[in-house]
């Protein structure tokens, strides 16, 4: 049997969410959060598979894919605020229970999700999501000083952090040539 993946964009709070759904609506809900610096289609090979037993839909968080991306003047990208849009994202789609899957930035998200309406959280799968502050590491702590005070002089330092070189080579360090599909890039 063919799944059939749906492409779809709903409105939040003024700003669209793009989102990925397959699978039958009166099936469990299974809500798929991506990570930086991806997109849901990083779950275009999963979808199908979880699609047999659940209603799956992977949204674009705001700032990726295919979903709005408003400038930092009219929307703070925090967790906090990525967290209030999936969870209108939800309710726009009458969404009361769901089970989770979080990878990386996903994470964050998910289980404040989690934190605020337990009762709507049937499950969580968890692939490489950090739930405590402690969990980012040295590597972090010189990223967190920029955070607190985002001049422009440390900005300059982290831009390298977003050219497509830098991005690729996180999904192709360490692999082994011609075992990463090139599909998911340009």
């Amino acid at each position: 049997m063919i799944t059939i993946i749906q492409y779809k964009t709903v409105n939040v709070d003024g700003l669209d969410v793009f989102y990925r759904e397959a699978g039958d609506p009166s099936k469990p809900a299974f809500v798929l959060l991506h990570g930086f610096p991806s997109s849901s289609s990083m779950f275009r090979n999963l979808m199908p598979l979880l699609a047999r037993d659940f209603h799956v839909l992977a949204p674009d968080l705001i700032g990726f894919g295919n979903s709005a991306a408003p400038s930092r003047e009219s929307f703070e990208y925090t967790f906090e605020n990525l967290t209030k849009n999936v969870a209108g994202f939800l309710a726009a789609l009458k969404v009361d229970q769901y089970f989770l899957y979080v990878f990386d930035y996903g994470a964050p998200i998910g289980f404040r999700l989690a934190m605020r309406q337990p009762e709507r959280v049937l499950g969580i799968v968890s692939q490489n999501g950090n739930i405590y502050q402690e969990g980012l590491g040295p590597k972090w702590a010189e990223r967190a000083k920029y955070w607190a005070n985002p001049t422009p002089e440390p900005r300059a330092q982290y831009e390298s952090a977003f050219a497509p070189a830098t991005i690729k080579g996180q999904y192709l360090t360490g692999e082994k040539p011609g075992t990463v599909g090139p599909d998911g890039f340009p």
